[in-house]
């Protein structure tokens, strides 16, 4: 899997903390977020306890400040590891509530959803293939939203209080070389 690793001052500087597992409140290991280090892997970082609030999804890098990942303060209260991915990706979007009203399928990324489906409004989806990220804004941009595969009857299911997807994309696990390992 994959290895997080927190820190509280900015530029990887102060107390941290480690992770290899989910946990549903980090408050307990440090304060404050400033700067992240993410190996191996991806996470879903979260605003609050029991993975509530913003979130931000963080592929393998170095994130030296909060802004760095998008965020809007340095408060980090639990985080998500999942799984690498590297099979298909399916997904289907519905501009009104459980599922009805218009579909539209996706299996790849989609910078301005508005451009390509004359549309923002997803009330529901089903993800049926892969890990996808929705952004609030159109160029990924925005809020993030990380969804599994599963069905997802109302935008709440998913964490959002407003049935607005700006652009979406699929999060593929980069291929390690061999010399990487």
């Amino acid at each position: 899997m994959g290895k997080i690793i927190f820190y509280e001052g900015r530029n990887f500087q102060g107390r941290h903390w480690e992770c290899v597992v989910d946990c549903a409140d980090t408050f307990r290991h440090f304060s404050c977020c400033n700067s992240i280090r993410v190996t191996g892997g991806h996470c879903v970082a979260y605003e609050k306890a029991n993975h509530g609030g913003y979130q931000y999804v963080l592929g393998p890098g170095d994130y030296p400040d909060f802004r760095s990942w998008m965020g809007f303060n340095d408060c980090i209260r639990s985080c998500q590891m999942f799984p690498p991915y590297r099979g298909s990706f399916k997904m289907k979007l519905y501009n009104r509530p459980d599922m009805s009203g218009r579909a539209m399928e996706l299996t790849d990324d989609c910078p301005d959803l508005y451009e390509r489906f004359r549309t923002t409004d997803v009330y529901s989806c089903d993800i049926r293939e892969g890990y996808w990220v929705f952004y609030e804004h159109p160029n990924y941009r925005g809020r993030q939203f990380f969804l599994h595969p599963g069905e997802y009857k109302a935008c709440g299911d998913w964490g959002s209080q407003q049935p607005v997807v700006g652009s979406l994309r699929r999060l593929r696990t980069p291929q390690i070389k061999p010399n990487e390992q």
